[in-house]
């Protein structure tokens, strides 16, 4: 059903007696981590490596939790490779934009 995200390890994580706090996760998660990953472009155009492994870094255990494996280990690599890692932000910022739209789609299906 989705091509990033797996219900299956929110509901372990999570737990799946309190929708509430589900999509009160999963916001957090939206307006941190994702937030966060959105703007790693301008610290590749600055230079700023320190701060693209430290918020790749914070990202990986939510990528865990929402089941975005494939999206925790462009995480890795971009924390392995910092400095030769542009192209890896470009494959990581696309993944995002579906990560994204799985989680409100997710969200606004669970009741």
């Amino acid at each position: 059903m989705y091509q990033l995200i797996s219900e299956q390890s929110i509901y372990q994580y999570f737990g799946d007696d309190d929708p509430g706090m589900i999509r009160e996760m999963i916001q957090i998660i939206l307006d941190t981590n994702i937030k966060d990953l959105k703007a790693l472009e301008s610290f590749y155009t600055s230079g700023d490596f320190a701060s693209i492994k430290k918020r790749c870094h914070k990202a990986k255990p939510s990528m865990s939790y929402i089941g975005a494996i494939k999206t925790r280990k462009t995480l890795e690599e971009i924390e392995a490779n910092l400095e030769s890692s542009a192209p890896l932000n470009e494959s990581l910022q696309a993944q995002i934009k579906i990560i994204e739209a799985e989680l409100t789609k997710f969200v606004s299906s669970i009741v």
